[in-house]
């Protein structure tokens, strides 16, 4: 295992590895509850998504960890369940079973793009200021969700958002906060997932004694359930070749793309895991693997899948190898059969682990020029735009965009790469059909 995942080479141990891969299992989770309740209002059965999203998670968060050995767990998207739902069942009237067959073929065009390597060539045509904005935007994201899942920043009529009264609920937040964050600088090695388990305890007596819905109170009796594979192989791969599914095809493409290279990228760049020419290691494997889980939810039944950003707080807690993503993957497992469990682990427990990431993910600002101002302006508006639009690609999109329009009128159109151009045409088809 040492010489396979090259523990030592990359200064990491079993142990910090097995603690890294609870930490972003627990910080990503949720997903097994939330995607099946978004796609179940499109009218798939919640039984049969939750066996898919387990399944996708479980296969391609190990195919990362061996095939691709990066620290960065794989599972449905957000976003792209939302716009599977939304957008494209309810919106367009596309049948779930068209959506799925739209998914699988979004997929291949995906592997077909790694298979020929030319998802890496558009990684590299990322200019570096780019990247590190990218990091940093996707680190206030993180930090974003976490406040926003313990209600301490709370919608505002007024001035947008705001901050939420002292509430029960507020305290327990920010008393795990507190103490996640002395284990973190005093470098106890678990530090994170010991505040997670912490502000979990914490946390039991709010659906007790205040009655909210922070968290649930226990319940042993179902604890139990049988995975349901009634999706299994029921998307249609005929009907999603019509014309009028095209941009259903072209969203997940486009969505999915930009999703996991802004994610590999900002995750490679905040944890220096990067290779010797200075790129994200292992990248074509990692969107390979990338591709294949996506090909595989259109199969067994769910939305695309992705890397994902949580990953950041096993990589925090000390995860660099393959090993810690082997470690998530194979915890999702056990809840085809024990999902109900997860109720244990509320939204509030995993927040201060989120808010805490973004100090980490944010570090790769300080490499951007600032006083360039035809590369500071671009990165600028990556970074904050992400957080701002509630969405990665947004962010990128407008930090492409900027950067070769700025180039272009600085008179230095020889930085423009012509992978760069061609980013560019489909942001600007992105933001057309959207």
């Amino acid at each position: 295992m040492n010489s396979y995942f090259e523990l030592k080479k990359n200064g990491t141990s079993f142990q910090t590895e097995l603690i890294a891969g609870i930490s972003s299992f627990l910080a990503t989770s949720y997903i097994i509850v939330v995607n099946p309740n978004i796609l179940s209002q499109a009218g798939m059965p919640f039984a049969g998504v939750l066996t898919a999203t387990v399944l996708v998670c479980f296969f391609s968060s190990v195919m990362m960890g061996l095939y691709a050995k990066n620290p960065i767990l794989v599972a449905p998207g957000m976003g792209l369940n939302a716009f599977f739902t939304f957008s494209a069942v309810l919106g367009m009237k596309v049948p779930w079973q068209v959506a799925l067959g739209a998914v699988f073929w979004s997929g291949i065009v995906f592997l077909l793009l790694s298979v020929f390597n030319i998802r890496t060539y558009i990684v590299k045509a990322i200019p570096r200021p780019l990247r590190y904005a990218i990091a940093a935007g996707i680190g206030l994201f993180i930090t974003l969700i976490g406040f926003a899942n313990a209600k301490f920043i709370v919608a505002n009529p007024a001035t947008i958002i705001g901050v939420s009264p002292l509430t029960p609920t507020l305290l327990t937040f920010l008393a795990g906060l507190l103490l996640t964050a002395v284990l973190v600088v005093r470098q106890v090695k678990g530090g994170i997932l010991i505040g997670i388990l912490f502000t979990t305890l914490l946390s039991y007596p709010l659906g007790r004694w205040w009655a909210t819905e922070a968290t649930p109170l226990i319940n042993w009796q179902g604890v139990f359930a049988a995975p349901d594979f009634s999706l299994l192989f029921q998307l249609d791969l005929i009907n999603s070749l019509q014309w009028a599914v095209l941009p259903v095809i072209f969203a997940f493409v486009f969505t999915d793309l930009f999703d996991s290279l802004s994610t590999l990228v900002g995750l490679a760049e905040a944890a220096n895991l990067v290779d010797e020419e200075g790129e994200p290691r292992n990248i074509k494997q990692a969107l390979l693997t990338d591709a294949v889980a996506t090909t595989m939810a259109g199969l067994v039944g769910c939305s695309p899948g992705t890397a994902y950003i949580e990953s950041a707080v096993g990589i925090e807690a000390g995860g660099r190898t393959g090993l810690t993503a082997v470690v998530g993957g194979l915890l999702f497992l056990p809840f085809l059969f024990l999902a109900p469990l997860l109720s244990m682990v509320p939204a509030i427990a995993t927040a201060p682990a989120l808010v805490l990431v973004g100090v980490f993910m944010v570090r790769p600002v300080t490499k951007i020029d600032w006083a360039q101002l035809d590369e500071a302006i671009p990165a600028f508006l990556a970074m904050v735009l992400i957080p701002f639009t509630y969405s990665i690609s947004q962010g990128i999109i407008w930090g492409f965009l900027s950067w070769t329009a700025l180039k272009l009128i600085s008179g230095k159109k020889s930085e423009i790469s012509l992978a760069l151009w061609i980013i560019d045409i489909f942001c600007i088809l992105a933001l057309v059909l959207a």
